[in-house]
């Protein structure tokens, strides 16, 4: 069934009972020709793309859980490429330009919204810094912009712009920027690989991998045995526990990202806001509620849920730069599995292992990354080789030393 805004007339007189399920609940078959192991956006948006891009169609997505159960629809829904690293920027503006037509294509309202984002930033050596960044990304064709305080005032006056340790002096805008609506993410792009004939089987836990001769050969799961040509790993945090089953040892770390939403308001914020002094970023949802987080839990785990001494920070930061802040009731929270790698940068690259495929290591930048990572990984299980804008993004480039390291911290996944 196509959507329009005709069908959502006639259904309405029919009494809405004519609509029919976005996708199936097909039995998993003996074989595919490529399995993909977890149902949230980059698995999906992989299935999707190969399918409908590179005409690879005897597909399963094996999910643990429901579809959309991981981090798809656990995060603060924010889109953006304003990124400064060769490695990066080109990557995430490949993604923001398939966001841009997604709905379209998808034929499903994401309701991604170009909303713009501010980075904002309290002294000079950040304002350097964000100068900087905003010339590699007009470098790449990538519209920046520096705002000075005046100008901020004028849009965002109910920031703390006089802080006594971190008054705002400006921000860098990227006005493609925005959000988009996590739960829908993952819906278009299942109802859009089903259309396609890939099977979307949920409740299916991998529990091993079957090797032959150094070459996967296919899964053991909770419904039984499913063999494949290719296997390709889209797990996010539980990246390490599947990786384990095919014997590979991971450069990533799993740490929880907490997130936040308060009651609705009235339009308030108008863009997302990220704050210079510390983690913090904010934006308003279609509903109303102030969607927010910060840093992760510093330590792993792999539970969805995060601690109470992290929330408070979260609180102090939000308050320290919108005061008003403080008279919203936070309405609840959740947790997502962030796999954490050790520059902060995404892996989409072949393993070791013969015909067994990797995508993880998002860190921070994985729901804005979704359109991309799953062309991109698509278009390396189907030819083999990587994407032209995901050629640095290889496993192997920590051995190599040629790190991505975008927030400059060095080799400590919990630190980015």
């Amino acid at each position: 069934m196509r959507y329009s805004a005709l069908s959502i007339f006639k259904q309405a007189f029919a009494g809405n009972l004519g609509w029919t399920p976005a996708w199936r609940e097909p039995a998993p078959k003996t074989h595919y020709d490529v399995i993909i192991v977890g149902g949230g956006g980059h698995g999906l948006a992989t299935a999707y793309y190969l399918a409908r891009e590179f005409g690879i169609r005897n597909i399963a997505v094996v999910e643990k859980g429901y579809l959309g159960s991981g981090n798809v629809g656990r995060n603060t829904t924010i889109v953006r490429s304003n990124y400064m690293l060769p490695g990066n920027e080109p990557f995430y503006e490949f993604s923001l330009k398939l966001w841009e037509g997604l709905e379209q294509e998808l034929n499903y309202n994401v309701m991604f919204s170009q909303r713009g984002i501010i980075n904002l930033y309290h002294n000079d050596g950040q304002r350097d810094q964000y100068i900087r960044r905003g010339n590699a990304m007009m470098m790449e064709g990538v519209a920046a912009e520096l705002l000075d305080r005046e100008s901020l005032k004028k849009m965002l006056p109910f920031l703390n712009f006089e802080h006594a340790r971190f008054p705002i002096m400006g921000g860098l805008l990227q006005k493609r920027a925005g959000t988009a609506r996590h739960d829908a993410v993952a819906w278009g792009f299942a109802r859009g690989a089903d259309r396609l004939g890939v099977d979307l089987i949920q409740n299916c836990e991998v529990t091993g991998i079957r090797r032959e001769n150094g070459t996967v050969t296919g899964v053991e799961t909770t419904r039984g045995f499913i063999g494949c040509d290719k296997l390709a790993l889209a797990a996010a945090g539980n990246t390490s526990r599947v990786g384990e089953m095919a014997g590979l040892k991971l450069p990533i770390e799993s740490h929880v990202l907490q997130a936040f939403v308060t009651e609705g308001l009235k339009p308030c914020i108008d863009h997302v806001i990220t704050y210079g002094a510390g983690h913090f970023y904010i934006s308003q949802s279609d509903k109303g509620g102030l969607v927010f987080g910060a840093e992760i839990d510093g330590y792993s785990s792999y539970a969805q849920r995060g601690n109470l001494a992290t929330a408070e920070h979260v609180m102090e930061e939000g308050v320290t730069m919108i005061p008003g802040l403080s008279r919203v009731r936070v309405l609840r929270a959740w947790g997502g599995v962030m796999d954490m790698s050790m520059d902060g940068s995404p892996i989409i690259d072949r393993t070791p292992i013969e015909n067994l495929y990797l995508n993880c290591g998002w860190c921070y930048g994985g729901f804005k990354a979704t359109p991309a990572s799953g062309f991109c990984f698509a278009h390396l299980i189907a030819k083999g080789e990587s994407h032209h804008v995901a050629r640095a993004l290889r496993l192997d480039r920590f051995e190599r030393g040629f790190p991505i390291d975008e927030a400059g911290v060095g080799t400590q996944p919990n630190l980015h």
